[in-house]
């Protein structure tokens, strides 16, 4: 069951990168999601399939090797692949936003040497800012890098960085000038592959988001070449980060968006299977209430997202449309997951069907990529700073 989606319709080439998305997860996902969930095992054969299908290069530049794809399409597969298995979108999501970085703000050499390698997926990887005592608040990490002749060495830690212990590179913020004033001017990216000094603790254990590697990064005397440096430049690292994320917000809506749809979806199929008092619940008011409202928070949610997305592609500056995108879509898929559960009662807690999962998964999306409060205040200050009196 889909709800209908107004929105502009994809090219014909979009079109058919979407259908074989469709066919592959129908085939080979959807089968085996139940079990590799419940074990918080890595999807590693799928994880191969995502290569061959060119997701790890899906919004990386043709010219690289990639696909090209606008966020647009980009958020219509994130969605499609969240109302299967979310966990899945967060491999190559975390991937795209470090590899947006290079591609926004690195030097010609980084570009033509690191995003190939990004598109083909033969090196993967994600996105390191989150440290123990920051996280929303990114000016206050504090791993530090030292120029020293013609490299950098880097102490500290990063946590929660997805594909943590599978990835092999990560884009990694760092301070190279704890004293600077404002303390962004002090901040600096590098595109940081594991070696010597670059260690990695346990996978961490996460109430939902399985299969998906969440770890936590240890820099000690981790020396790496000043070529490495995202631009070139020092203090360009949360300009940088903040690029990404916007990307990464379109990303977590798109992922709200496919939650909210997955539990409406399944609402609306056992509402109709589920009798009682002599009729299916479907036909009963209390559900027809929560049904037209999950229906209807999934459109809206669709719709912000599209919005933000479109507004990423025409090069313009987005973070309050991908805040609103994301800050409302995230409290759908929350809310969604909530009535799907009580729908369908005693079954939605029960492991054998997918309701407990979306009630499990969603809550990340109110977390990751910025808390829905700081995107409330984001949307605030936009709008006051859009609209001078």
């Amino acid at each position: 069951m889909q709800t209908t989606d107004q929105t502009a319709a994809p090219d014909d080439m979009d079109a058919m990168i979407l259908e074989s998305i469709e066919k592959w997860l129908e085939r080979d996902v959807r089968p085996h999601v139940m079990d590799l969930e419940h074990a918080d095992e890595y999807p590693q054969a799928m994880v191969e399939q995502m290569k061959e299908l060119g997701l790890f290069g899906a919004t990386i530049p043709q010219e690289y090797g990639g696909l090209g794809l606008s966020a647009t399409t980009y958020a219509r597969i994130v969605e499609k692949i969240s109302e299967t298995w979310m966990s899945l979108s967060g491999i190559f999501n975390s991937h795209l936003i470090m590899a947006a970085c290079v591609t926004r703000m690195g030097t010609p050499e980084q570009k033509a040497h690191f995003l190939p390698r990004f598109a083909s997926g033969d090196l993967r990887g994600g996105l390191a800012l989150t440290e123990p005592d920051a996280g929303t608040d990114l000016q206050a990490i504090r791993t530090r890098a030292v120029r020293d002749g013609d490299d950098y060495v880097i102490d500290g830690a990063k946590t929660w960085i997805s594909n943590g212990i599978h990835g092999q590179c990560f884009a990694l913020l760092v301070k190279t000038d704890p004293e600077a004033e404002p303390r962004h001017k002090g901040m600096s990216m590098f595109i940081a592959e594991k070696g010597p000094g670059f260690g990695v603790s346990k996978k961490l254990e996460k109430l939902g988001y399985k299969g998906i590697d969440s770890a936590e990064l240890i820099f000690e005397g981790y020396r790496i070449g000043a070529d490495k440096l995202i631009g070139g430049v020092e203090g360009k690292g949360m300009q940088a980060a903040l690029g990404g994320l916007e990307l990464g917000r379109i990303n977590i809506a798109a992922r709200g968006c496919g939650i909210a749809a997955a539990a409406l979806n399944e609402s609306v199929k056992y509402a109709q299977i589920r009798k009682t008092f002599g009729k299916p619940i479907c036909q009963h008011q209390a559900i027809q209430l929560k049904l037209g409202e999950m229906a209807t928070k999934v459109q809206a949610a669709r719709l912000l997202t599209y919005d933000a997305a479109r507004a990423y592609d025409s090069g313009q500056r987005c973070d309050m449309e991908a805040g609103m995108a994301k800050y409302f879509a995230s409290e759908a898929a929350m809310e969604n997951s909530l009535e799907a559960m009580r729908i369908h009662g005693g079954y939605g807690y029960s492991k054998e069907y997918p309701i407990e999962r979306f009630f499990r998964d969603a809550p990340l999306m109110c977390i990751g990529e910025g808390t829905n409060e700081i995107q409330r205040m984001i949307i605030a200050k936009q709008l006051v700073e859009r609209n001078p009196v």
